[in-house]
């Protein structure tokens, strides 16, 4: 079983406010054997996995990270973004990908921006508004790059230039960010206070954001799976 289960159930726990002596005992199990289920040392059955999920009213594919929606809905090519005449806007195969991938970035900044704006920080909202500024900039000009005949002059900033110059400025944009997250003023800039920071739980997005939850749980999952490979 991977890291994911264990993760999973630890969060859960927590999520809902449960020591792990509780847990264990509504789990039917011992305290001990509820931590080495948390902590990885232990691998359990397939009969304790169907019982935690019932207990925290979660799918098995979702504590077994096969889907990173909690019901165990997983994204198809049906779930994508429709033209106006309702006709989906790709067919299948790699065409699919960038559509579907589309719906779990737009769903999920839904939920970024409204976050932001509970936040009621400027100084926050501008950093992370400049990094998401950056991303849409770098895509934009390496498929700008791609095709030599693209007009030269609808950028100033050298091509040799602006990749170093991206990752320099969204490293910067993403330290000031993490001080003013973490209470810590930057040039004078209010920092996020912990009063105005929302509080993300899983059952909380779920709630309030229905459209958009699994959207941003799978983009979270699939933006990992990247970082595990570095």
């Amino acid at each position: 079983m991977s890291t994911t289960f264990p993760r999973k159930i630890t969060m859960l726990r927590k999520e809902r406010g449960l020591s792990q002596k509780q847990a264990a005992t509504e789990l039917g199990i011992s305290q001990a054997l509820l931590s080495h289920y948390e902590k990885g040392i232990r691998e359990c059955k397939l009969e304790f996995v169907v019982r935690v999920a019932d207990y925290y009213n979660v799918s098995c594919d979702y504590l077994l990270g096969r889907t990173a929606d909690i019901s165990g809905t997983t994204l198809s090519l049906a779930d994508a973004p429709t033209t106006a005449d309702g006709t989906v806007n790709a067919t299948a195969g790699v065409d699919a990908l960038p559509v579907l991938s589309k719906k779990l970035i737009i769903n999920s900044l839904n939920i970024v921006f409204d976050l932001l704006q509970k936040c009621d920080n400027r100084a926050v909202s501008t950093e992370a508004s400049a990094m998401l500024m950056l991303s849409v900039y770098s895509v934009f000009r390496h498929l700008h790059a791609a095709n030599p005949k693209n007009q030269k002059t609808l950028f100033a900033l050298n091509e040799d230039l602006f990749r170093p110059a991206v990752i320099a400025q969204f490293v910067k944009n993403s330290a000031r960010m993490t001080s003013l997250c973490a209470g810590r003023s930057i040039g004078g800039q209010e920092p996020l206070s912990t009063e105005k920071a929302p509080l993300i739980l899983t059952d909380n997005l779920n709630r309030e954001y229905p459209l958009f939850a699994g959207s941003l749980f799978h983009l979270l999952q699939n933006a990992e799976e990247l970082l595990d490979e570095i």
